[in-house]
């Protein structure tokens, strides 16, 4: 198998890899945290959080996108800003993020055709741009556990909306697994166990437990990958 970035290089096959797709995080921001009404919103920030993560261990590129910054929405959540604190942000006063040039741009600079998108709120911010994208040849796949939207059923009604487009539904922990795909690539093993036991409950509580107790492992100190300099910044 060869390597890519000092990991094996896995195979496609209309599966998301760390090379070949690009992640977008799109208004992240108070003011359209305070409007969601559909879905708990500290799990929200929760499964953003551990998808950037992913994204950092995976060094797969980011997009980060926010809207009306002053006069609004309010700045990027601090929680993701601290994952990525030397990313340029692009801001936008077009709800729609792919008539946005500078986001577009950004997209295509990466030269990736699969885009692993989040945003809030579902039925505008995801949709729109999910439904463009796809007519200009991408491959959207919409980690709906980090959306959210005014009631459940605007949320309910985006899904279906994007998913007849022909977008793919994923989650924060489905994305993060495909990308690792196998548990003997152990570059990348020990941090996506870190996510997990710090973002993913009941698997994490199992995965302490099985160190701990069946292997007789010490207690973890939940490292954090995201702490500036500790990492190469996308």
């Amino acid at each position: 198998m060869t390597q890519t970035n000092g990991r094996p290089k896995l195979s496609e096959k209309g599966l998301l890899t760390p090379d070949n797709c690009v992640v977008t995080l799109i208004d992240f921001q108070p003011q359209m945290l305070f409007g969601v009404a559909n879905f708990d919103r500290q799990t929200i920030i929760n499964n953003v959080v551990a998808l950037s993560k992913a994204t950092r261990v995976f060094d797969v590129p980011v997009v980060l996108s926010t809207v009306e910054t002053k006069s609004f929405s309010g700045n990027i959540w601090p929680q993701v800003q601290a994952v990525f604190p030397a990313h340029a942000i692009i801001e936008r006063s077009s709800m729609n993020s792919w008539d946005d040039e500078t986001f577009v741009a950004a997209v295509k600079k990466t030269g990736r055709k699969k885009i692993v998108l989040a945003g809030l709120w579902t039925e505008t911010c995801v949709a729109l741009p999910t439904v463009q994208a796809m007519q200009d040849g991408y491959d959207i796949h919409v980690v709906e556990d980090c959306c959210g939207d005014v009631s459940q059923l605007a949320h309910d009604n985006a899904m279906k909306r994007v998913i007849q487009a022909g977008a793919k539904p994923v989650t924060s922990l489905s994305a993060m697994l495909e990308w690792q795909r196998d548990w003997a690539h152990r570059e990348t093993y020990d941090a996506v166990m870190d996510i997990v036991k710090s973002h993913y409950g009941a698997y994490g509580i199992g995965v302490e437990y099985a160190y701990t107790m069946v292997h007789g492992a010490a207690a973890t100190t939940f490292p954090e990958y995201f702490i500036p300099g500790a990492a190469k910044h996308k």
